[in-house]
């Protein structure tokens, strides 16, 4: 749930009490053995062959590629087209990382069904809180209530429990997340997953990212081939993806994912998938061949790529106190704004390579209210009618970054 925030008031707490004396007689938190850096490729939780691609590894593109020409070929199938027949024009989309800001993303997808015109995505991508919105989008307008409620119902003790004052020095994280933990399993159960293994059946494919932080590595999980697989510990495995991919590190404990490696048991740790980028939505090497065949003088479907920055644009500024945390606060939101801005002129750049048409959303200067305490019901509340309303009139998509 990466968001440009204060460091909180508990992290302050924890450190300004800390001392190497009071480490005595605590026990650490402890993991498995983790998996060679150099067989991360061949790590398997269910033992799926598609379960999952790191992004950013040359020698996965081959897979990810056969991944999407398999969901091709399930799309003609449902539509009983032949090899040769024309698909249907394409709707993907990017939901992007932004803590509570993810009420804007939540709202405007609930005022662009009332609007009438939202379409049914061939590929959903979420990051961070977008994974919250992400599979109840791909699910379908149906699941409208629930995405409403899940960003505008939910208070702190939904989130997070904090824990004690030494958390800082002698555990994982400063905040519990089980809290978090329960709220996705309320959402995310047998029937969402069935819905969505429906939708990868004809084609259509919901990808989550989170970071695989002992390999540095981002990790695109293929919900849609988990959900489809049956496998009896897939909707665990779902519901950690969706854990860890909000895990800012630090404030929430890393997921600890079990994996095996020809047979052999480890475990890998995971964490927010904003903390590699903010938002993603598809391998720009997977758009060549669509524009080959642009410049072959095919046709091949339209598609439309939709970018939802659950944030600003631009940064606010403003006098920083000569101190370690203001220093450092500021510092690092301001690495995580500008980064989610390079994310979202990339995936620009790449829908235009590609003969892509690419739309863009984001917060504007229009919203005025700012938040005062974490996941305020009100704050909450008012960005995610700020964002229907947008949607609700025919939502002002911009075709590109401003100048």
């Amino acid at each position: 749930m990466t968001r440009a925030r204060p460091i909180p008031t508990l992290a302050r707490r924890g450190a300004l009490l800390g001392g190497a004396t009071l480490l005595a007689g605590c026990a650490l938190p402890e993991r498995a053995e983790p998996v060679p850096t150099e067989r991360v490729r061949n790590a398997q939780v269910l033992g799926l062959p598609n379960e999952r691609f790191c992004v950013t590894d040359p020698l996965d593109l081959p897979r990810i590629i056969e991944e999407f020409n398999q969901a091709g070929r399930r799309q003609r199938a449902a539509f009983n087209l032949g090899p040769r027949g024309r698909l249907p024009d394409a709707h993907i989309i990017a939901f992007s990382g932004g803590g509570e800001n993810g009420a804007f993303g939540a709202g405007l997808a609930c005022g662009w069904t009332e609007a009438g015109t939202r379409p049914s995505f061939n590929l959903v991508t979420g990051i961070s809180t977008g994974a919250l919105t992400a599979p109840l989008v791909f699910a379908g307008p149906h699941r409208d209530a629930q995405l409403r409620a899940a960003y505008t119902e939910i208070t702190a003790a939904d989130v997070l429990t904090e824990r004690g004052l030494l958390a800082a020095l002698v555990d994982d994280a400063l905040a519990d997340s089980a809290p978090l933990a329960r709220t996705i399993a309320r959402y995310l159960d047998d029937s969402l997953m069935a819905e969505i293994s429906q939708g990868y059946a004809r084609g259509r494919q919901l990808v989550i990212a989170t970071t695989n932080l002992d390999a540095q590595r981002p990790v695109a999980w293929n919900l849609g081939a988990i959900a489809a697989s049956g496998h009896p510990r897939a909707l665990d495995l779902a519901r950690q993806v969706l854990l860890a991919s909000a895990a800012v590190p630090g404030v929430f404990p890393p997921v600890m994912i079990d994996v095996t490696v020809d047979g052999v048991p480890y475990q890998e740790m995971h964490v927010d998938g904003g903390t590699f980028a903010q938002a993603y939505l598809y391998p720009p090497a997977l758009g060549e061949s669509r524009a080959e065949r642009i410049r072959q003088g095919l046709t091949p479907p339209s598609v439309t790529a939709y970018v939802v920055r659950n944030g600003r644009l631009a940064l606010s500024g403003g006098p920083v106190r000569r101190r370690v945390f203001p220093i450092a606060s500021r510092a690092i939101s301001t690495l995580i704004g500008a980064a989610g801005v390079n994310d979202v002129f990339r995936i620009e750049a790449a829908a235009r390579q590609h003969g892509i048409a690419f739309r863009l959303a984001y917060i504007e200067d229009d919203f005025t209210m700012r938040e005062t305490e974490p996941f305020g019901q009100d704050f909450l509340r008012a960005l995610f009618a700020y964002g229907h309303a947008k949607a609700r009139g025919g939502y002002p998509w911009k075709q590109g970054l401003p100048a």
